[in-house]
């Protein structure tokens, strides 16, 4: 057991964790995406959709504890890796290198996840823990969209949540060691398909709402 937890507690042991957690919040977005497709079909689709979900009780009780508890471990790891970064390097370089290959979702990645985390905050209190009596899921999801502000927060989301996977999808597979000439660029062609999926698939909704309802 000291070994697994040595293991855990190292950099590259927290780099896994990251690893992890990432591909499986990928997972979810995946298939939370896939459940409000059925957005497109209406108000009867949409609820019926969430009626099945609740009908699987306790699944989707432990999924959300599950969800939870690798969003913990994500934040957490990635708070003491950025942290530890910083003060590996305690003075910055004068000049900023767009040196082995970075991109603005590699730079961002620290800063796309706490905004992340924000939105996470008030896309529950909007949708999670909002009051459903007398109401339907289609309900809430049209009242929450009926306002300007929060689309246009929904969309800015989004687009973070779109630039932080494009970077962390790949970089989750080099980290578990999938890092061959062969296989590496397209990998990274789907992590990009994966980020503009997830960006516009999530990001026209809020619109399609509001200009249909």
């Amino acid at each position: 057991m000291n070994w697994f937890i040595r293991t855990l507690t190292s950099s590259i042991g927290k780099k896994w964790l990251m690893a992890i957690t990432g591909l499986s919040f990928c997972g979810f977005l995946t298939s939370h995406l896939l459940g409000n497709l059925t957005l497109y079909a209406g108000r009867d689709a949409f609820n019926s959709y969430a009626e099945h979900l609740h009908s699987l009780g306790i699944l989707i009780s432990v999924s959300e504890k599950g969800l939870l508890f690798f969003g913990i471990i994500h934040v957490f790891t990635g708070l003491v890796l950025f942290i530890q970064n910083i003060k590996s390097r305690p003075v910055r370089y004068s000049v900023k290198k767009n040196a082995g290959g970075r991109t603005i979702g590699s730079f961002t990645m620290p800063y796309t996840g706490l905004i992340l985390i924000a939105f996470i905050i008030i896309h529950l209190i909007n949708f999670h823990f909002v009051d459903k009596t007398g109401t339907t899921i289609f309900e809430i999801v049209k009242n929450a969209f009926s306002s300007p502000v929060y689309i246009a927060t929904y969309v800015f989301a989004m687009i973070v949540v779109a630039v932080h996977v494009s970077h962390g999808f790949w970089s989750a597979f080099q980290t578990l060691g999938v890092n061959h000439p062969k296989y590496m660029p397209f990998i990274r062609k789907v992590s990009i398909a994966f980020s503009i999926i997830v960006g516009l698939g999530f990001g026209f909704i809020p619109v399609f709402i509001s200009l249909t309802t």
